[in-house]
């Protein structure tokens, strides 16, 4: 076996820990996120918003965590909220 990189080692840890869980409906979960991301895609409009730095670093960082680019992540959100598939998760 070949030597692991850090991020592998970092994945490989995760896993152990029991941090990912399996998903069930694979084939549905793929569909998903290829509808997602075709919706996300068609990008023939461009808009310009003023956001809050602390706003937008957050975004920065829920992006990194995603492992997506920010304006897509942002593209997603506003996708899903003006769809009503935007759950808020209650504390």
């Amino acid at each position: 076996m070949a030597k692991m990189d850090k991020y592998e080692k970092e994945i490989l840890d995760y896993f152990e820990k029991g941090e990912w869980n399996s998903v069930n409906d694979i084939d549905g979960t793929k569909k998903k996120y290829a509808e997602y991301a075709r919706n996300t895609l068609l990008k023939n409009k461009r808009i310009n918003i003023r956001l809050s730095e602390k706003d937008l670093n957050d975004l920065k960082i829920k992006s990194i965590e995603e492992g997506i680019p920010y304006q897509t992540l942002i593209a997603s959100i506003l996708h899903k909220y003006v769809h009503n598939r935007l759950i808020e998760k209650k504390s």
